[in-house]
C-alpha cells in the first residue's frame, strides 16, 4: 500500500501509540481520521486530518466511517489502537473479580478491535483494487500480555490474546477481497501509564529488557504499523516488538 494521498483511520488516535501513529502516517502522505472519544480534535488538528468521536464498541459506528469516506475518500487502512487497561486478581482480598470489569476490558480491547475491523473490512471490500489487487490492509494491538500475562491481569489478557488469535482467521477471510490483516503486540513502551511510575520502578522495568534496555518509543511502535501497511507480502502476521523482553510472573 502506498500511503501517500491514502486515507487511513487510527482509532486510540487521541493519545499514546495511537497519537503517534497518526503522526506517523500524516508525515508519509496519508490523510488521517482520527478516533477517540478524548483527545481527538486536537491530534487532527495536528495532522491535518478528521476528528471523529466514536465508540468502537458501538455497532452503528459505520455511519460515521461513511462520513470519514465522504470526506477523505475511500478508506483504505485501519490501525487499531484503542484500548484500555486495568489490573485485578481472580481472587483478591474481597473476593472474586468483578464481572463487569473483566466484560468491560473485553468490550473496549477485543470487541471495539473486531467490530471496527468488520464495518472497515466491508467498506474496503468494495475499493477498486490497485494495481497489486490490494484494496486495503489493517492492523490491530495486542499486547506481549497475550502471551506473557501477569498476575492481575487475567481480562487485559485475555482480550489481547483474542486479538492475536483473530489475525490468522481475519487475513484467510478477508484475502479475497484483497484485504491484509497483520497485528503488532508491544511490550513495555513509554505511554502516559508508564510515566505515572517512579524512575525507580522505571529503571528496573528497564534493566530487564535484553536490548535495547529500555522501553519502547512511541515513534518505534509507529515504525511497525507503517511496515505492515505497506509491506505487500506480510499477512496474517503478529509481530512481537518488546526488546526480546518476556513479561515475569509478576
Amino acid at each position: 500500500m502506498e500511503l501517500q494521498g491514502t486515507h487511513v483511520a487510527v482509532t486510540g488516535a487521541g493519545s499514546g501509540l495511537g497519537a503517534a501513529t497518526a503522526r506517523r502516517l500524516a508525515a508519509e502522505g496519508a490523510r488521517v481520521t482520527v478516533i477517540d472519544l478524548k483527545g481527538a480534535e486536537a491530534v487532527a488538528a495536528e495532522v491535518d486530518g478528521l476528528a471523529l468521536a466514536l465508540d468502537v464498541t458501538d455497532p452503528e459506528a459505520g455511519a460515521a466511517l461513511d462520513r470519514t469516506i465522504a470526506a477523505f475518500g475511500p478508506l483504505r487502512g485501519l490501525v487499531n489502537c484503542a484500548g484500555i487497561g486495568g489490573a485485578s486478581r481472580i481472587v483478591g482480598r474481597d473476593g472474586p473479580m468483578d464481572l463487569a470489569a473483566f466484560q468491560k476490558i473485553v468490550a473496549v480491547n477485543l470487541f471495539g478491535t473486531f467490530n471496527m475491523l468488520r464495518l472497515t473490512a466491508a467498506r474496503m471490500s468494495a475499493n477498486t483494487p490497485d494495481a497489486g489487487g490490494e484494496r486495503g490492509a489493517i492492523v490491530s494491538t495486542a499486547s506481549v500480555a497475550a502471551f506473557d500475562g501477569q498476575l492481575g491481569q487475567a481480562a487485559y489478557a485475555a482480550s489481547k490474546g483474542g486479538i492475536v488469535s483473530l489475525a490468522l482467521p481475519a487475513a484467510r477471510e478477508l484475502a479475497r477481497f484483497g484485504i491484509r490483516v497483520n497485528t503488532v503486540a508491544p511490550g513495555i513502551f513509554e505511554t502516559p501509564l508508564l510515566g505515572e511510575l517512579s524512575e525507580e520502578v522505571r529503571a528496573g522495568i528497564s534493566a530487564s529488557i535484553p536490548f535495547p534496555s529500555r522501553s519502547g518509543t512511541p515513534a518505534e511502535f509507529a515504525d511497525a504499523v507503517v511496515f505492515c501497511l505497506t509491506n505487500r507480502y506480510l499477512n496474517a502476521e503478529v509481530i512481537r516488538l518488546d526488546g526480546g523482553t518476556r513479561l515475569p510472573p509478576r
